[in-house]
């Protein structure tokens, strides 16, 4: 037997138990759109290449980490000062988390102004919009890990927001702690929150959100026939130049994390008081500012409430957005501009004020 029969049998073989050919043929015939907005595609991979490096750091971290109160804050300290290129690691975890969200934004932003949230992908939406909410919520439990003075503070105040809500807010409060209060119930949970529940979940709400990506190919503005589109070839034309602008995040993030280290701080302690100018991060910057904003009473209604119920029904209508904005692009346009100066404003002020 020559080596061209061996070689063809072995693939036969392989395809016949795996079906390998299929992802080959699937890849031969992917194309993307070139248009005036091609570009925004890559935002789409950049969040999935960040995905990676958090997994990838994350998976190091867990190496040294401790999610007890009394050996957490020593066990990151010691990565940071004792291990080499600890330091580095941590703080290619935190700035990769931070350019994530900010890239998933941008992604969001990017489908909203191309309108590529139209029929038949509306769940491709929907399955994104909960990718960042997971974004969202890795961020939140994971800034508490560290066990330092502004995340145990941070996470005092978000979980006190969150059981400001009607009802279900002070049950909610408590499934959060772990208890009635901030402590090592709810460093435990938080750190079961961002290993084990948020991470399975986002895999399989991200290999959905793929699937639909694939199936439905990639869509062009509206307004412009996708036949009278050029394309181009996913691989390998448009899957390299991908792979060098991961290549410019990943030098992007390096740098950060080397001329900016991110800061351990001072231990948590519970009977200290509050630092100064306590805030959270970025990312939930604009609405904590909004409320701060917002008067104890409007009327007979909590100040705090009402401002949490603005912003359920702003979330519920972005969520909706393709059922209501299917045929309105140029209100769902202008929904997200009024959005995009509405953070970016409230998010400054949030820092200066």
């Amino acid at each position: 037997m020559s080596v061209t029969e061996l070689k063809a049998k072995t693939l036969d073989w392989l395809d016949e138990r795996t079906g390998w050919r299929m992802v080959s043929d699937l890849m031969d015939h992917k194309v993307v759109p070139l248009h005036a907005g091609t570009a925004w595609y890559y935002f789409g991979g950049i969040t999935l290449f960040l995905i990676g490096v958090q997994l990838f750091t994350g998976i190091l971290l867990l190496l040294y980490y401790r999610p007890t109160v009394a050996e957490a804050f020593d066990s990151v300290r010691f990565l940071m000062t004792r291990v080499e290129f600890g330091w580095l690691i941590r703080s290619i975890h935190s700035w990769s988390a931070n350019l994530l969200i900010l890239a998933a934004f941008i992604h969001m932003f990017s489908v909203v102004f191309t309108h590529a949230y139209r029929r038949p992908r509306e769940l491709t939406w929907l399955s994104g919009i909960a990718l960042l909410g997971l974004m969202l919520g890795f961020g939140f439990s994971g800034y508490l890990l560290p066990w330092n003075q502004i995340s145990y503070f941070a996470t005092k105040v978000g979980t006190d927001m969150a059981g400001t809500m009607p009802v279900a807010g002070p049950t909610l409060a408590r499934f959060l702690r772990g208890g009635e209060d901030v402590g090592g119930a709810t460093l435990t949970r938080f750190f079961d929150f961002h290993v084990i529940i948020l991470p399975l979940i986002t895999f399989g709400l991200v290999g959905l959100h793929l699937l639909l990506v694939q199936k439905h190919g990639m869509s062009t503005p509206s307004g412009i026939p996708p036949s009278k589109v050029a394309q181009m070839k996913f691989f390998p034309n448009f899957f390299l130049r991908e792979l060098m602008v991961w290549y410019g995040v990943l030098a992007v993030l390096g740098t950060l994390a080397a001329i900016f280290p991110w800061e351990l701080g001072e231990k948590a302690d519970p009977f200290a008081s509050a630092p100064a100018g306590i805030r959270p991060e970025w990312y939930f910057l604009a609405q904590f500012y909004t409320l701060k904003l917002i008067p104890s009473h409007v009327w007979i209604i909590e100040g705090e409430l009402l401002g949490l119920f603005g912003f359920g029904l702003l979330a519920a209508g972005w969520v909706l957005l393709p059922f209501w904005g299917a045929n309105r692009g140029k209100v769902a346009t202008g929904a997200g501009v009024f959005l995009i100066c509405y953070l970016a404003t409230f998010t400054i002020l949030g820092y200066v004020k």
